[in-house]
């Protein structure tokens, strides 16, 4: 079965809790403190795999969930990380955002993508110590990982695409061009999802090929097959409209070639401008040559090329793949999509009160929106302390802390931070 689009939920791991723990050691009276970090959590990682031609591995499994990071350890060991999670996805694969249907990455090269990045794993006691707190009886919790609902979406990375009616003969004529090995037969809808070929030209020339399953009129709108696989010709640089001017089924080549095109604008405006090589197949059968005759005149003034040819008896097909090589050299590379998606700014539900807690002239700050509001904040960015600092203010964060007699030069605990309280 082919699947080309699936909806998933990824979420990484959770970062592990520092540890709170002291030197014990025989004749050392105060070893101090000595808790280690969390291990960070496991990222989910997208990785390209040319071995996959389907989204099919996604069809039964929807969740993906990367391991969480270890608790640390007294003696400073730091827990273990949690291992990335690793998901293979075909090349050419569009991931969107559910929410927005915006582009997050266009997996169409050989790099790794992180979609979600796990947790920071929290601090142990050890780095509490000053020289007034010699006993830091806290550490910090590790901080969740970044969660996501995407679509994932499989758009062929194909230099050409066929398009068509059903049973016109692009799957013979991808047979007979390249070593792709179509099912082929005489009735509709023998394709039923796309075959890629790749056609050697010559030496160091060659390009890849997408027979896609007929269209039929209304396609656009959700009829038949060919909406289902329209999407596989987005990135395609050229059309080769292969029309059938036998007069075997007693069809117009003209209103196909109308009706094909016709349903490409509809779904994209885009495929109404996109270079095509007409070909005017299964002429070795053809009753009525004024059939060929027409649809020439037809296409003429369009400025597409037209090619009188038998697939099925190979006559003109190297012709038309010398033509197809000789377009291709002038047209820009197959389409890679930019990313669209910009993170929008964490909304927080502040309702849940806040834990303080105070210890040695500290203030431990936590909550669940605290810590969900830090897991979004880059502190190395200006722009993002700023809003961090904002939503504290706004929330009475603040307020609560100087209700409960914090002076300035009193420090501030909260998760992996750590600072002077100034008014």
């Amino acid at each position: 079965m082919f699947i080309d689009k699936v909806r998933i939920s990824v979420k990484a791991g959770a970062g592990g809790n520092g540890a709170v723990a002291f030197h014990r050691e025989k004749y050392v009276a105060a070893g101090g403190p000595d808790g280690g970090d969390g291990g960070n959590g496991g990222s989910i990682v997208l990785r390209v795999d040319d071995n996959l031609s389907t989204l099919m591995d996604f069809r039964y499994k929807r969740k993906y969930t990367a391991p969480n990071g270890e608790n640390g350890q007294g003696k400073r060991c730091r827990g273990k990380n949690g291992e990335n999670l690793i998901i293979k996805v075909p090349r050419g694969t569009v991931v969107r955002d559910l929410a927005t249907n915006e582009i997050i990455k266009d997996m169409s090269d050989s790099d790794d993508f992180v979609l979600c990045k796990g947790g920071r794993g929290g601090w142990g006691n050890q780095h509490f110590a000053t020289p007034t707190r010699q006993v830091p009886r806290f550490a910090k919790a590790g901080l969740p990982g970044e969660e996501h609902d995407v679509i994932l979406e499989l758009k062929l990375l194909a230099d050409v695409g066929l398009v068509g009616f059903p049973n016109v003969g692009k799957s013979t004529l991808l047979s007979v061009t390249s070593n792709a090995h179509p099912k082929i037969a005489n009735y509709h809808f023998t394709t039923l999802y796309p075959n890629l070929g790749v056609i050697y030209v010559a030496d160091g020339v060659s390009f890849v090929m997408a027979d896609i399953p007929g269209i039929i009129e209304g396609a656009a709108d959700g009829v038949g097959l060919g909406h289902d696989f329209l999407r596989h010709i987005d990135r395609c640089r050229l059309l080769v409209h292969v029309v059938d001017v036998s007069g075997s089924e007693g069809r117009d080549p003209v209103e196909d070639f109308d009706a094909i095109n016709a349903e490409l604008s509809q779904y994209s405006p885009d495929l109404a401008t996109r270079p095509q090589i007409v070909v005017a197949n299964k002429t070795d059968i053809m009753e009525d040559e004024s059939l060929l005759d027409a649809l020439r005149a037809h296409v003429a003034p369009l400025g597409y090329p037209l090619f009188a040819l038998s697939a099925a008896s190979h006559t003109g097909t190297r012709e038309l793949v010398l033509k197809i090589a000789e377009k291709l050299s002038t047209l820009p590379p197959v389409t890679v999509y930019e990313p669209e998606y910009v993170p929008k700014p964490v909304k927080i539900d502040a309702s849940e009160p806040l834990k303080i807690t105070v210890e040695d002239n500290t203030y431990i700050v936590e909550g669940k929106w605290l810590e969900r509001l830090m897991s979004n904040v880059n502190f190395g960015d200006y722009e993002s302390r700023m809003f961090f600092d904002k939503m504290l203010r706004e929330n009475g964060v603040f307020q609560q802390l100087e209700d409960l007699g914090i002076k300035d030069g009193d420090i501030v605990s909260m998760y992996e931070l750590e600072f002077e309280y100034q008014h």
